[in-house]
């Protein structure tokens, strides 16, 4: 009877076992997708000799680059940044490129159909230029965050880069005190692009205008995405939560 007793046993544990390590060794083999989201500083948009336009030398290329370099390509990376646009354009629906069959539906919506599990979200440049509040965009940042953890993605939050105009870059800072006020509250990722890149020396040097790094630039910001977005990768690679 012990012996029945100890072969039953082996045998509830062994198919206990079974669907764990199925379901680790799938997510070991499963794509990590990423969305990144955001104005023209998301698109990729560089000036040079007065003339503005997206590069392919962006911040979202540079991040897959070296997401794929340490994991291959089962990690990809889509750009739908967006130029012009603003924290409250991609909650409500309003101001997207046709890019895709769920471009234009309202924040809900568009990630209910995305089959990403992390989501980048960078904004607060065109706050300044519209006159928004920085009450107006934590409200519109904080429904993304909460939206997107709702649907099971991973929301990271990026700060601006800094933009050279003192008067303009003093509104800014307003809004990026809001990011990490969401951050915080919300307890999720944030990448600080806006005291990084304000703590490089001649960091003005690296814009190409007011607003857009030069590909020098989105290089450097590209490298601290990926210090706080690799180990969420990595996580979902080795399947844990």
């Amino acid at each position: 009877m012990r012996r029945l007793a100890w072969l039953v046993a082996r045998v509830w544990i062994a198919a206990s076992i079974a669907p764990l390590a199925h379901a680790a060794s799938a997510a070991a083999h499963s794509p990590v997708l990423i969305e990144a989201y955001g104005d023209s500083t998301t698109l990729g948009i560089t000036c040079s000799d007065g003339h503005c336009g997206p590069q392919a030398n962006n911040a979202v290329t540079y991040l897959q680059d070296q997401l794929q370099a340490r994991h291959g390509e089962r990690v990809q990376v889509t750009n739908y940044g967006v130029g012009g646009t603003t924290a409250t354009q991609l909650r409500d629906g309003m101001g997207g490129r046709r890019t895709g069959p769920t471009t234009g539906l309202p924040w809900q919506e568009r990630l209910a159909a995305s089959p990403a599990q992390i989501v980048l979200i960078n904004y607060g440049i065109n706050e300044v230029m519209r006159n928004q509040t920085p009450e107006q965009f934590y409200t519109a940042e904080t429904t993304l965050v909460k939206t997107a953890r709702a649907l099971g993605k991973q929301p990271v939050l990026q700060t601006a880069n800094p933009m050279p105009d003192n008067r303009l870059n003093a509104r800014l800072a307003a809004m990026v005190a809001m990011t990490r006020r969401v951050a915080a509250e919300q307890q999720v990722p944030l990448v600080d692009q806006f005291a990084y890149v304000s703590g490089l020396p001649d960091w003005k040097t690296l814009m190409s205008d007011g607003a857009h790094p030069k590909p020098a630039l989105y290089r450097l910001k590209a490298q601290q995405d990926f210090q706080v977005v690799e180990p969420l990768v990595q996580r979902l690679l080795d399947g844990t939560p």
